[in-house]
């Protein structure tokens, strides 16, 4: 299972390491990790998305809260989020296959950000999916480099009025 955890911890050397290690050592890969700072610079807020059991989250997550640099952690689940990131994609084109190309940029709300004769560099931002989907798109047009964020989530406001 797909897991997206948001830990608020001391900005201070090592502390990346520490709460690495936790994951590594329980044989969690780590899928994706956003380390930066809130608008507190003593404070960073880690962004790490893991697939794994359940229980061996709930281990990790337990572990995490007995580190001394660790202020919060919160495992999101699906429902109760906002989950983003961000794609560099540097495609081939060519005369006869530009307007192609601009249709699926247009189609997913992505931007042309470099443009070359041979290349299109196009900036997409969304979540996991969203950025999936456009590089099956994109594949046929031959990607030259790519370069993705990790998952950067944030809780979904109440919905109440």
């Amino acid at each position: 299972m797909r897991h997206t955890i948001s830990i608020l911890v001391t900005n201070e050397f090592g502390v990346l390491s520490r709460v690495s290690g936790l994951f590594s050592g329980r044989g969690f890969n780590i899928e994706s990790l956003c380390v930066a700072e809130t608008t507190d610079p003593g404070i960073s807020c880690m962004t790490i998305v893991s697939i794994g059991e359940e229980r061996v989250l709930e281990q990790i997550t337990k572990q995490l809260h007995k580190l001394v640099n660790v202020i919060k952690v919160h495992e999101f689940t699906k429902e109760e989020r906002i989950e983003r990131e961000l794609a560099l994609i540097k495609v081939q084109v060519t005369a006869e296959n530009r307007a192609e190309l601009l249709s699926v940029v247009e189609i997913f709300k992505a931007k042309v950000v470099d443009v070359s004769p041979k290349s299109y560099t196009i900036e997409i931002t969304g979540d996991h999916d969203k950025i999936m989907a456009v590089l099956e798109l994109l594949r046929p047009f031959g990607i030259k480099e790519l370069v993705r964020t990790g998952s950067v989530a944030m809780a979904r406001s109440p919905k109440t009025k």
